[in-house]
């Protein structure tokens, strides 16, 4: 098959998840609909946390954090679906594909790594809840979420560098509604053995670790919970992770569904819909399941709505006073 260079490359077909012109009017309005109540239920959270100062503790400094890579994540691809949907084309330019795929993964890992980040929270205010506040101090909790955007960062500029490698064929059909890493090298005609290599040394063993610490995290609190006497005692306890490990269980179990069924189906539309589950649903669900479950956060959305915590509020981003008790039921 005849190479083109990638200086030649000047854009990409999106196939998207369907070619059938009756449904494309609903997508659209389905994944539009699907990306306003992602952006208005994840804003949402963050005023909420940002305005109520009872909030200002680490468990909901990290899921302000988590609700705002939500916002990003979902905007690195619905927002150029929607334009194509509307204007019935499938084109993105190459510099798009590149920029698509960097800041997806960059996203994509802050999630990955915020979900980490937040079980280990857990397991100190739970585990260890006398010296909580020492362990979870500002300084402590900036430095994790600075870990935490420096390793997605230098993960997606390694594999956007590696693509920039690649020379690309005449076939340039992504059966894809963004331009996901591996449909975008299966399209390569250059070696891609270190584009492959790199996903294997990075974003499998990041991901594998992410999940055995969080595992192991709530194998400790589980254990820890066990060990209290009351049953009220270990019901508050229990309440305090279970919106967590219902978003842990949605993301991972999604995500590793979808690149698990790629490694059969490679190249095949059932792959791109199946993304949808994590790319879209769980980022709309996660405001939800917070909100619904989390007696703080649905006072203080309240009072948000009622326009009363609008007035000014000035202090610390984190409270020390009782932020260990706190920790333990933020209900």
């Amino acid at each position: 098959m005849e190479q083109r260079n990638q200086t030649a490359v000047s854009e990409f077909i999106l196939l998207g998840l369907s070619e059938e012109g009756e449904l494309q009017p609903l997508l659209l309005w389905q994944f539009l609909s699907m990306y306003l109540l992602t952006f208005s239920g994840n804003l949402l959270i963050i005023l909420a946390i940002v305005t109520d100062s009872r909030l200002h503790t680490p468990m909901y400094f990290f899921l302000s954090n988590l609700s705002f890579v939500d916002i990003c994540f979902t905007s690195t691809t619905i927002p150029k679906m929607l334009l194509n949907l509307q204007t019935q084309s499938k084109v993105i330019t190459y510099a798009g594909c590149l920029s698509q795929i960097y800041f997806f993964m960059v996203f994509a890992g802050l999630d990955n790594f915020l979900l980490t980040v937040m079980a280990y929270d857990r397991f100190a205010a739970i585990c260890h809840p006398l010296h909580y506040v020492v362990i979870m101090n500002p300084m402590f909790c900036a430095s994790l979420l600075l870990a935490c955007w420096v390793l997605s960062v230098l993960d997606s500029l390694l594999h956007d560098l590696l693509v920039l490698q690649l020379s690309f064929c005449t076939q340039l059909e992504i059966p894809h509604f963004f331009c996901e890493l591996n449909q975008v090298i299966h399209l390569a005609c250059s070696d891609t053995f270190f584009n492959s290599l790199a996903i294997y040394l990075t974003n499998i063993p990041l991901a594998f670790v992410s999940l055995i610490g969080i595992l192991f995290s709530y194998s400790r609190i589980v254990t820890s919970i066990l060990k209290i006497p009351s049953s009220g005692g270990k019901y508050k306890a229990f309440s305090t992770c279970g919106s967590h490990l219902l978003v842990v269980s949605l993301f991972y179990g999604t995500g590793f569904g979808v690149y698990l069924s790629s490694a059969i189906l490679q190249n095949s539309r059932t792959t791109a819909i199946a993304s949808v589950m994590y790319t879209v649903v769980t980022p709309m669900l996660n405001p939800f399941i917070y909100g619904l479950r989390n007696r703080d956060i649905k006072m203080a959305l309240r009072k948000l709505l009622s326009r009363k915590t609008f007035s000014a509020q000035k202090g610390p981003l984190f409270h020390d006073k009782d932020v260990s008790k706190r920790a333990q039921d933020p209900r």
